[in-house]
């Protein structure tokens, strides 16, 4: 009977295994100590309690030996949970070197994917056995919050910026996906389900659905339509900083102040690109916001990263006006 009673989600990811084991182990250290501490409380009061209205109680000194050992020995416990506690979350928080990132956008009350390829579902995320998934995520109007218990991931989606959460599922099946944020009336119907494919299955799976352009090639198309490339690329350097090769590197402001590129930075420049110029350069770009959605403004950068990943092959042979053009843009 006890078997069908689920008091803990299944362990589906690589993960999940450490998180149950600091989270059983800090349990157990909880545990320990609060009935030590409650039964040496009834203890005392019973042992030192006072046996007629005539006893005067006596002051005791504890020895010194016995201070140092009851603060050092939790402190060295607390130590312990805490080296354990960050080791796991730089776990959690930092996808590995070949983890494939996929798209989220989260809205009222949806959860939209995109696969790299360019495949996208609603409430459906088909992902392959064995494989890290990298999840960077946004919302389109209030803050979701992206759970799956089995793979014991989750983080808040929010509007305006992205968060990013992985996984690398270990064993093949379907599992739920909540949203663990209220986001309004029909919040307790924003679900869905990760389901996790044997390689091959998954690949079967692609190859029998319509996937159209993928995220690099759509933000390709974006960048053309909405005239990025007039002005960043080598032959416009004196415009607008180059973007080839920019996504990861470190950058100076006018004013004073660095930044890494990363998605947040590119997403606040899209949208608002007087908030920090580079320096060196003039307020000459006009502001996107309000004319491309979320889904849009996560394939232009996805097309801005792979030129990172063109320029460390070419071993960043564009950082000059001689150069060729980096964007495939005229011709």
């Amino acid at each position: 009977m006890w078997k069908n009673v689920p008091f803990f989600p299944e362990q589906a990811s690589t993960l999940a295994g450490e998180v149950d084991a600091l989270y059983f182990t800090f349990l157990g250290i909880s545990v320990f100590f609060g009935l030590l501490v409650a039964g040496l409380v009834v203890f005392f009061a019973i042992r030192f309690r006072r046996r007629s209205e005539d006893e005067i109680g006596r002051p005791e000194k504890a020895g010194i030996w016995l201070e140092i050992i009851w603060s050092v020995i939790p402190l060295a416990i607390l130590l312990a949970m805490f080296a354990w506690g960050a080791k796991v979350y730089v776990q959690a928080f930092r996808p590995p070197g070949n983890a494939i990132e996929y798209f989220v956008t989260a809205k009222q009350w949806m959860w939209k994917f995109q696969h790299p390829q360019g495949n996208r579902e609603i409430n459906n995320l088909h992902v392959p056995l064995g494989q890290p998934i990298r999840l960077t995520m946004t919302s389109e109007d209030v803050i979701h919050s992206f759970f799956v218990p089995a793979f014991r991931v989750k983080a808040d989606v929010l509007p305006g910026r992205y968060t990013t959460v992985w996984f690398e599922a270990s064993k093949v099946g379907t599992f739920h996906l909540f949203c663990a944020e209220y986001c309004g009336a029909e919040h307790s119907m924003m679900g869905g389900s990760i389901i996790v494919m044997e390689p091959a299955d998954y690949e079967m799976w692609l190859a029998g659905r319509d996937s159209g352009p993928s995220v690099i090639a759509s933000g390709e198309e974006l960048f053309k339509l909405k005239a990025c490339n007039t002005c960043h690329r080598s032959d416009s350097a004196t415009l607008a900083p180059i973007l080839h090769g920019v996504f990861g590197e470190e950058v100076e402001f006018e004013g004073g102040g660095t930044q890494i590129v990363d998605e947040n930075y590119l997403r606040e420049s899209i949208m608002n690109p007087t908030a920090k110029l580079v320096k060196g350069y003039k307020p000459l770009m006009p502001t996107y916001k309000g004319q491309m959605t979320e889904d849009e403004v996560l394939q232009l950068i996805g097309y801005i990263k792979s030129l990172a990943s063109d320029a460390k092959e070419d071993h960043g042979a564009v950082s000059d006006s001689s150069s060729p053009d980096p964007v495939p843009d005229e011709g």
